[in-house]
Order: structure tokens, then C-alpha cells, then sequence
């Protein structure tokens, strides 16, 4: 079947399940293509079917992941270098989840394993490819003003 006429029956999909009529519609996700509840129906059909919500990561384990989706492929030893701290569980937590997996051996003394994200990790976090994960620009904000009166501001610059 060539190319576009996949392109083509995947567009009419998501044309056709846009409607306030479904519930769920075509996400592209993970590099490929599901049908997932609408964002407006989610709460609904949770308390229906008593699903509890996904349970969220530990904050050793959103940091040891976010270090290896960052700097993949990665040894453990690397990122506990990162980190300061021991990670095995982490990793291994991670590795169970399916959101890490075992991408190769370093070149290095001993072999060490080298860790790398899977695509459950993009279908988890939303995106279709590495390349959308934020970057140091995108976490920029606002110069820290706590401590400042602006009303002292004000009057500096009337002076």
C-alpha cells in the first residue's frame, strides 16, 4: 500500500473522531498512532471504571530517568556520577516499568551496562520523538524578584 494512501486513511480517521460524538480519538504517539480518551472524558470514564490514575514516579526515579533520556546511551556508574548518590534502584524500578532498557556495554574497563529510554517512555510522557523533550532554553522564565519591593523600583526610577 504505498505511503500516501496510509497517509491519507490515517488523516480521514482523525477527521472523523474529532467530533464531540467519540469519546476517544487518534493520538500520535510514541511514533505511531492510538486511540485514546478525549482529555474531556478522561475523569468521567476513570470514576466509571474506578481505574486509579497512573502512579507517578518517585522523584529519585524522575531524576535518574530524566539524566538517561538526556545523556543516553548511559552506565549507571555515569549516573550516579550525575546524581551523588546510588541509583540501582532507580534503574531498577525504571527497567521494570519498561520506561529504561539495557541498550548495549560501554567500551570501557569492565563493560559496563549502558541504559537508554524505551518507547513506552515517549508513549508516557506524550511525545513522538526525542528530539521534543524540553531544552535548557524552554525551563528560562522570570529573573527571580523575591526580596524586591516595587514600590522602592517605582520610586528609583522617578528619582
Amino acid at each position: 500500500m504505498p505511503e500516501e494512501d496510509i497517509t491519507g486513511a490515517i488523516q480521514r480517521l482523525e477527521e472523523k473522531f474529532v467530533g464531540d460524538e467519540f469519546a476517544f480519538q487518534l493520538f500520535k504517539t510514541a511514533g505511531g498512532y492510538q486511540f485514546l480518551t478525549k482529555p474531556a472524558y478522561q475523569a468521567s470514564i476513570g470514576i466509571m471504571l474506578k481505574q486509579q490514575s497512573k502512579k507517578r514516579l518517585s522523584t529519585s526515579a524522575m531524576e535518574t530517568l530524566s539524566i538517561i533520556a538526556y545523556k543516553q546511551p548511559i552506565s549507571k556508574t555515569e549516573i550516579e556520577n550525575i546524581r551523588g548518590v546510588n541509583c540501582d534502584y532507580a534503574v531498577q524500578k525504571l527497567v521494570d516499568k519498561g520506561l529504561i532498557e539495557i541498550t548495549g556495554k560501554a567500551e570501557t574497563i569492565g563493560r559496563p551496562m549502558l541504559f537508554g529510554t524505551t518507547p513506552k517512555f515517549m508513549e508516557y510522557f506524550g511525545i513522538n520523538d526525542l528530539m521534543e523533550l524540553p531544552t535548557p532554553k524552554d525551563f528560562t522564565g522570570e529573573i527571580n524578584t523575591i526580596g524586591e519591593n516595587p514600590e522602592l523600583k517605582d520610586t528609583d526610577a522617578q528619582i
